[in-house]
C-alpha cells in the first residue's frame, strides 16, 4: 500500500494494491487497452461458481470468507481499436450506463462516498495525468460528499456521470494487509531484517531533465561521479547495506517476510502480544518478478499449488531452493513504521471492500469505479485510492480486502473479469467528445 504488491491470480502467481506497491504481473490474456493491441466485445464467462459459507465477514455487501459467487458481467461497448495508449485521453472513453442501470446499492455508495470524500484534495489538487478532467471538474462533487448528507445512491446520481475507458474489458486481481511475527530486536528465532529506507537510495524524476521522459523515474545510488543501480535482493540479503539502513523490526520467517515486501504493508505481532504496524517507503529499483510465475513455467507446482498458500507451502518445503527463486525478483521494498491504519498512494486510508489500486494515467486518483464483475465479491462501487507497481494499464484494478485470515483468502484467490466503468463528474463525457479524445494529452488544473 503505498507501494503495495499484488492481487488474486496475481497474488497466487506471485507469485502472479499502494503509491506503488509491488504487484505481480497479471496472468490474463484477453486484450486491455494500453496493454494488449487489439480490442475485443466477446462475452466474458463467468468463473464456475461456488456457495460461499455462512457466517461471512461482510463489509459493504461484499462477502470476505473467500468463497467463489459466480455473477453475470454487463458487455462493454464495441469500439475502434487503437494502437497501444498510454493514458485514458488517449485511449478514448464512451459513455457508460445510467448510474441507476449498475445497480449500487445504498451500503457500497455510503462507503464509497465517504473514501471519495477523504480522497477529494487530492483530485482537486493534483494535475490528472490520465488526460480526462481537470481540478475544477470535481469540486461540486467534493463539496456534495464532504456534507456527507442524503441519500448516497442520490448522490452517485445527481453528480457522476459513468464512461468505459477503451475497451473497457477488467481484470481485478485482489491484495490484503498480512500479519506476520516479528520482533523489534533481533533475538533467537527473529533474525530476518525488515529495513527502512537506506540513506543514500535517490530517486531520480528523469522529467526534470526531458520533456520527452516526462511521468519516468529511476531509483539508484551514487558511486563517485556516476549513478547506479541499487543493490537487489540477493546482494541486500547477503548483508550489503551495513550502516545505509536501519532495521525497523526483525522478521521469523524469510517466506513471510517476502510476502510482506509483495503487499507493501502489513502488522507486525510481536512477542509480548502487541503489534507494530509497517507500510511501504520506498523500494531498490529494481524490476518486479513474480515468483509464482517462474514455479508454474518450472513444473514445481501441481494442481492445486498455484494460489499463494500452495506457493508458501511449497517454498517453506524447499527452503534452499525457495531462497533462490526468491531472489531471482531483484526488487526488494524499504519500510516506515506507521501509528495508524494502512495508507494508500494518496497518503489516505484504505479500506477494506472499498479502496482499489489503478493505473492513474487512466484512472484519476481518487476517483469511483464501478467493476461489473464474474465475481460477485468483486462487483460493485470501488474507490482508487491506491497504486501497484503490476497493476497498469486501462481497465485493470487490484481490490484491497483489509486485514485477517478472511481477507488473504479472499485477495490470495482473486481473479474477476468483466467490464470496468470509471465515474467521472457529469458533462465529463460530453466535453471530451466535444474536444475529441484519442490524443496523449494531459488536462490542466
Amino acid at each position: 500500500m503505498g507501494t503495495r504488491v499484488f492481487g488474486g491470480v496475481a497474488l497466487a502467481l506471485a507469485l502472479s494494491a499502494c503509491g506503488g506497491r509491488i504487484v505481480p504481473p497479471s496472468t490474463y490474456s484477453a486484450p486491455v487497452r494500453g496493454v494488449d493491441r487489439e480490442a475485443r466485445a466477446s462475452t466474458v464467462r463467468p468463473a464456475p461458481a461456488r456457495v460461499a459459507s455462512t457466517g461471512s465477514a461482510v463489509r459493504s455487501g461484499r462477502s470476505f470468507d473467500g468463497g467463489i459467487v459466480a455473477a453475470v458481467p454487463m458487455l462493454p461497448q464495441p469500439v475502434v481499436s487503437v494502437p497501444e495508449t498510454m493514458t485514458a485521453a488517449a485511449a478514448g472513453v464512451v459513455p457508460g450506463p445510467d448510474i441507476d442501470a449498475l445497480g449500487i446499492t445504498e451500503a457500497q455508495a455510503a462507503a464509497a462516498r465517504s473514501a471519495f470524500a477523504a480522497s477529494c484534495s487530492s483530485l482537486l489538487r493534483r494535475p490528472d495525468v490520465s488526460g480526462l478532467t481537470r481540478n475544477a471538474d470535481w469540486q461540486p462533487a467534493c463539496d456534495a460528499a464532504r456534507s456527507g448528507s442524503g441519500s448516497a445512491r442520490d448522490f452517485f446520481r445527481r453528480y457522476l456521470e459513468a464512461v468505459q475507458v477503451g475497451d473497457g474489458r477488467l481484470f481485478a486481481t485482489g491484495y490484503y494487509e498480512p500479519e506476520i511475527r516479528a520482533s523489534r530486536e533481533r533475538r533467537a528465532g527473529f533474525g530476518v531484517p525488515i529495513y527502512a529506507r537506506p540513506s543514500d537510495l535517490i530517486d531520480v524524476d528523469l522529467g526534470q531533465f526531458s520533456a520527452s521522459l516526462k511521468g519516468k523515474k529511476i531509483r539508484g545510488r551514487v558511486r563517485g561521479t556516476a549513478l547506479v543501480p541499487y543493490d537487489d535482493r540477493a546482494a541486500i540479503e547477503q548483508g550489503s547495506l551495513g550502516e545505509r539502513a536501519s532495521v525497523l523490526a526483525w522478521g521469523a520467517d524469510p517466506v513471510e517476510v517476502f510476502f510482506l515486501q509483495i503487499q507493501g504493508s502489513g502488522r507486525l505481532r510481536l512477542p509480548d502480544g502487541s503489534f507494530m504496524r509497517v507500510g511501504y517507503d520506498s523500494q531498490n529499483g529494481r524490476d518486479y518478478t513474480g515468483i509464482g510465475a517462474l514455479m508454474k513455467a518450472r513444473g514445481l507446482l501441481g494442481p492445486g499449488q498455484t494460489s499463494m498458500q500452495g506457493i508458501v507451502t511449497w517454498l517453506h518445503a524447499h527452503p534452499d531452493e525457495g531462497q533462490a527463486i526468491m531472489r531471482e525478483n531483484r526488487s526488494f521494498v524499504f519500510f516506515r513504521e506507521l501509528d495508524g491504519p494502512p495508507l494508500g498512494a494518496l497518503g489516505y486510508p484504505v479500506s477494506g471492500g472499498v479502496s482499489v489500486a489503478a493505473d492513474p494515467k487512466f484512472v484519476p486518483l481518487g476517483a469511483p469505479v464501478f467493476l461489473s464483475a464474474d465475481r460477485a465479491d468483486a462487483a460493485g462501487l470501488w474507490v482508487a485510492q491506491d497504486t501497484g507497481g503490476a497493476i497498469k494499464g486501462a481497465n485493470r484494478v487490484d481490490t484491497f480486502w483489509g486485514a485477517g485470515a478472511a481477507a488473504e483468502r479472499t485477495a490470495g484467490g482473486m481473479s474477476a473479469h468483466g467490464t470496468a466503468f470509471l465515474l467521472l463528474p457529469v458533462g465529463t463525457s460530453a466535453r471530451l467528445g466535444a474536444a475529441g479524445t484519442g490524443q496523449d494529452a494531459v488536462a490542466q488544473p
